[in-house]
């Protein structure tokens, strides 16, 4: 599996890239790295590390689209930039998927031009995992459309329930569709249109779920547009830093509670875990004809590492074949 890795994306790149492209080589031995980004500075990172041996090369690209800039920069006036070059290694078949913790915006654009979209698919679509008392769940699209009809939300379905067959391995997922309340005619005139499409395909849909049952474990797959989305995800994410930030306060406030949490150092060590998207790795970019997986901009080692553990995930289960047999299933 090669994976064309953005050496240029993020807060901190190249170095933190390049780390987590050394530690995903020495544990995944089915996958080969290729570096796009500045040539020297790249070398320069490497030099620090033995790397002897591993399926590591790199490709220059002389520029790179900063994190405060508009998208279409990556198109219009930086066609030599990371992102675009990794874009064009996957359409030309040098690489198989792309990883970049840069511009999301950029990332979108150059894969969206570049690559295209699957067939039948008219946009893509940003889907991430959500973790439940029981496991994980797709929340999808969290940020690429903010505008949507009820045909893309039907697309972003049957992608995210491609997804959790062939990734999480869910043998028929429950697929819900994100409102203000359960029943059919709630809901503004985007949702009740969607309801109606998605109940006349063979998804397992369950309806409407609002958003207390995105962590509750009760949905599989939850479909919304690309605005509700992105506040769920930013206010969620928003909620476990506030959340970490109380307790701690709260255990150091006297001797016993701060023996209570050595004991119990454990449990939330374990629950911590369980809702760093470090160890998820990234987003993918559902419905893209090829692989881009999308992680934060300022992701960790661990983040990059694990983006590009699930770009082969992706390859390796073919999603995106599946993912048009689906569509053709459905008749859309």
């Amino acid at each position: 599996m090669r994976v064309a890795l953005d050496a240029m994306g993020g807060d901190r790149a190249p170095g933190i890239i390049v780390e987590g492209a050394i530690q995903a080589l020495r544990e995944y031995r089915d996958l080969e790295v290729i570096l796009v980004g500045d040539e020297k500075k790249v070398k320069r990172e490497l030099s620090k590390y033995r790397i002897k041996g591993l399926p590591l090369s790199i490709i220059h690209a002389s520029q790179v689209v900063e994190m405060d800039e508009l998208p279409t920069s990556a198109l219009r006036e930086k066609k030599d930039s990371s992102i675009m070059v990794a874009a064009r290694l996957v359409k030309e078949r040098k690489a198989q998927a792309i990883v970049s913790a840069g511009n999301t915006g950029a990332a979108m654009v150059a894969t969206k031009v570049v690559l295209g979209t699957l067939e039948g698919i008219e946009r893509p679509a940003i889907a991430i995992l959500t973790p439940h008392i029981y496991g994980v769940s797709i929340l999808t699209d969290v940020g690429a459309n903010v505008d949507c009809k009820p045909q893309h939300l039907l697309q972003f379905a049957i992608m995210g329930n491609t997804y959790a067959k062939e990734i999480l391995r869910i043998e028929k997922p429950k697929v819900g569709l994100l409102s203000v309340g359960k029943e059919k005619i709630k809901g503004n005139e985007l949702t009740k249109a969607t309801y109606d499409l998605l109940a006349k395909t063979s998804l397992n849909f369950i309806g409407n779920v609002e958003g207390r049952d995105i962590f509750n474990g009760s949905v599989d797959v939850i479909v919304c547009d690309g605005f509700i989305g992105n506040i769920v995800l930013k206010t969620g994410e928003s909620l476990a830093e506030t959340m970490q930030g109380m307790l701690k306060k709260e255990i150091t406030k006297n001797f016993l509670r701060k023996l209570g949490a050595l004991l119990s150092m454990g449990a939330y060590r374990a629950l911590k875990k369980r809702f760093d998207y470090s160890e998820y790795g990234g987003a993918p970019l559902l419905g893209i004809n090829g692989v881009c997986i999308i992680t934060h901009g300022g992701a960790p080692t661990l983040a990059i590492k694990n983006a590009l553990r699930v770009a082969g995930e992706f390859i390796n289960h073919k999603v995106n074949a599946h993912i048009i047999e689906a569509v053709k299933r459905e008749k859309i």
